[in-house]
């Protein structure tokens, strides 16, 4: 995991992640729906959202829970400039690796998006929120499994080190109660396999390898592409999100 290559990948896709970003849109959209129907608003007073990105997710939160202080986190200090139109006094972003960074408060939610499988040990992340948060407190975030982009994977061989629900479930019941555990598929279609590729680009998910891509290359991946993964003159490719809210047990 080079943590430096994902800066540079996503800080360069920030721009266009909106736009590209159809399907973490849809995620942010149903964990704020999931959230929401295990949380009591009024007791959602402060709170902290890991690996912000550009702010699908934050402003989904801070419209529907209207928190009294919300701080966002991201890895990128470049996310700052598309988190503009939502920072004020009660807003704040704070850059940095939330495996490292240090976070002084204590909050009533920890929230994250389609941000927890890029970390190198997430049992140790788990931790270090149950530190964090209030009495009863909520640890709510997206992930991703086994078969996510598991196509691109197949063809190139790159893929991350995707937890299952079960383990994922292990590393948090020492410490929390388990609200909600789910997961899906989600099939996102392309009339190509290049469109594919540069859907990943322009999301930043490409930073888990230094791919050289040579005419050679391209066409034989797209070959088998196209043998492979294709469905009524498209093509297919997977995302895997799972959901999870967990309650912070005593000390």
């Amino acid at each position: 995991m080079d943590k430096e290559l994902i800066i540079r990948r996503f800080a360069k896709a920030s721009a266009s992640y909106e736009e590209e970003a159809t399907v973490q849109r849809q995620i942010a959209v149903k964990m704020a729906s999931l959230l929401t129907s295990h949380i009591n608003l009024g007791h959602c007073r402060k709170i902290l959202e890991i690996g912000c990105g550009t702010g699908i997710f934050s402003r989904i939160l801070i419209n529907r829970l209207k928190p009294e202080q919300m701080l966002l986190n991201d890895i990128c200090p470049e996310m700052h400039e598309q988190l503009k139109d939502i920072i004020n006094d009660r807003v704040l972003f704070k850059s940095g690796d939330a495996e490292t960074c240090p976070f002084h408060e204590k909050y009533n939610l920890v929230a994250s998006c389609s941000t927890i499988q890029w970390f190198k040990d997430p049992g140790a992340f788990f931790l270090r929120i149950h530190r964090l948060l209030t009495a009863e407190g909520l640890l709510a975030f997206s992930t991703f499994g086994n078969d996510n982009i598991r196509e691109v994977s197949s063809l190139t061989g790159q893929r991350l080190s995707y937890l299952s629900p079960e383990e994922l479930k292990n590393k948090l019941s020492a410490r929390y109660h388990l609200l909600h555990v789910s997961e899906e598929k989600i099939l996102k279609r392309f009339k190509n396999p290049k469109e594919i590729l540069y859907h990943l680009k322009r999301t930043g998910v490409t930073g888990i390898g230094q791919q050289q891509w040579t005419r050679d290359h391209l066409i034989r991946f797209c070959d088998k592409y196209r043998m492979l993964y294709n469905d009524k003159e498209e093509v297919i490719l997977t995302y895997h999100p799972i959901y999870i809210i967990a309650q912070k047990k005593s000390d």
